[in-house]
């Protein structure tokens, strides 16, 4: 088995090493750190929580020992796509440089510019950022990249995910091109292959699992819900989160829920915290120093639960990680892995559990067809959902019913509607034979102008005379009989 020590690393770099309690390294840093000690580009494809950070910060320090940054022109560049991601290769930095007189600066938003410039303007050997924050100090005129000899791009899937693309573009042009470029991600999506035949140069690829697989130490399910109804079933689901939690008792030391939005990370946290589960928020739209704090306080173990967004599923380096729940199904298939990646890290053994809604089956379709594996289905703490609606689905089928209603007076007063439906059968002839002349008759007195009966002045009085002394019929067979009286008759009368 490879040790570290023969890794030609520096003996400052295998010290510190041994202090942090590491003597073999993992698959990708066997793999990718020699070739990157010769100055070779290096393109490492490996699933989460394997061991990238160091497979680039070992070898980073190793070749950044000897020389001095001059000012605003950092000898190394390390792009990370979130905030958390960037803070935890800092601290790597931290551990594995710590007996070799190295400076470093972390470029993050939520940071003061004035605090970060000054590290700038003091010169540093690694210059750890994210994109758009490195962006912010070049356009400035406060960053130099033309003295950059080693470019390291982490979790490049992520950045695609997250729109960063084109700033990495934009950032390859600004360095050397001599420039020495190690380039890792969990995922091969066509985009990131179109930047790697682009950019690096006869790169050293390193695959130590299958693109997009989970870890075998991470025991999977998933609970198949379904609401009783569309007005409960959010509730319904965060109750399924609770049961879920009890189930597995004090196995769940701690444990990451991952919500797609924003909006559900702060509702899902709330509710725990009413129900008295220690749980807190973390996602973008939080201040930077409450995201730290927030952050710490789960590292230290002093909070149990942390609701997140996909802005913490990159970049939360916390070995005890028991469980990982999905309140969402991702989106993106690629980010699954990522998700339950935070658990099981290190060889150690996690539990990753699912709920995925009706609407959520797509999503869930395409996991299990990149993970290539099926995921086992979970009881639903609930009980079965059929029941329930089916209950809620026979009112829906006696809505026709009750709309009959009104009809009931036919039963109550069957003589008051049979009379007027005997008598036009007995006297319909009269008006029948009588109504195609009389009509014919009556049309030319609209005509003569405004007629003067008593219904009114707009020419359609019923009870006007035609040229012909016909009297006008058709108002069916029971017209009032002073209707049908002429004009000078009832004047006479």
């Amino acid at each position: 088995m490879t040790k570290f020590s023969d890794l030609n690393l520096n003996p400052k770099v295998l010290k510190a090493i041994q202090e942090a309690g590491y003597e073999n390294p993992t698959p990708i840093q066997a793999g990718a750190i020699p070739p990157a000690l010769e100055g070779r580009d290096v393109l490492g494809i490996a699933q989460t929580g394997t061991g990238k950070t160091a497979s680039f910060t070992l070898p980073l320090i190793t070749q950044l020992a000897r020389g001095r940054a001059r000012a605003r022109m950092p000898r190394s560049l390390v792009l990370c796509p979130t905030r958390e991601l960037a803070a935890q290769v800092a601290e790597n930095f931290d551990t594995y440089a710590k007996h070799v007189k190295l400076s470093k600066a972390l470029l993050i938003g939520g940071v003061s510019f004035k605090e970060q410039d000054i590290l700038i303007d003091k010169g540093v050997d690694v210059l750890i950022a994210t994109p758009g924050r490195l962006l912010d100090h070049f356009e400035r005129g406060k960053l130099i990249l033309n003295d950059v000899k080693v470019m390291v791009v982490d979790e490049a899937d992520r950045m695609l995910d997250m729109g960063f693309i084109p700033d990495i573009e934009r950032i390859f042009g600004l360095t050397p091109f001599t420039r020495q470029t190690l380039f890792f991600s969990a995922t091969m999506a066509p985009e990131i292959e179109r930047i790697t035949n682009t950019f690096l140069s006869n790169p050293e690829r390193i695959e130590v699992a299958r693109q997009a697989t989970a870890s075998e130490t991470i025991e999977q399910g998933v609970v198949m819900f379904k609401g009783s109804r569309r007005d409960r079933e959010a509730s319904e689901k965060r109750k399924v989160l609770r049961l879920m939690i009890d189930a597995e008792g004090e196995k769940c030391t701690n444990a990451i829920i991952f919500c797609n939005r924003k909006t559900d990370v702060d509702i899902v946290a709330k509710s725990l915290k009413k129900y008295g589960y220690d749980a807190a928020p973390i996602h973008g739209d939080l201040d930077q120093s409450q995201r730290t704090r927030t952050l710490d306080g789960f590292r230290a173990g002093e909070l149990r639960f942390l609701v997140a967004s996909d802005v913490a599923a990159r970049g939360l380096d916390v070995p005890s990680v028991s469980h990982v729940f999905n309140f969402d199904v991702p989106s993106h298939a690629e980010d699954y892995v990522h998700r339950i990646g935070r658990t099981g890290r290190a060889g150690r053994d996690g539990k990753a559990m699912m709920i995925c809604a009706p609407r959520d089956e797509k999503n869930f379709d395409a996991i299990e067809k990149l993970i290539q594996r099926e995921i086992p289905r979970l009881d639903n703490p609930l009980g079965t959902p059929a029941p329930a609606a089916e209950a809620t689905e026979e009112p829906k089928a006696e809505k026709p019913k009750r709309t009959r209603a009104p009809r009931k007076p036919k039963a109550d007063a069957p003589e008051a509607e049979a009379a007027p439906v005997e008598a036009p059968q007995s006297e319909a002839p009269t008006p029948v034979e009588a109504a195609p002349e009389q009509a014919q008759e009556a049309k030319p007195e609209k005509s003569t102008g405004r007629g003067r009966g008593s219904t009114g002045g707009r020419g359609r009085s019923s009870n006007r005379e035609d040229r012909g002394g016909n009297k006008v019929v058709g108002l069916g067979d029971h017209t009032p009989s002073f209707i049908e009286l002429s004009f000078e008759e009832r004047r006479a009368s």
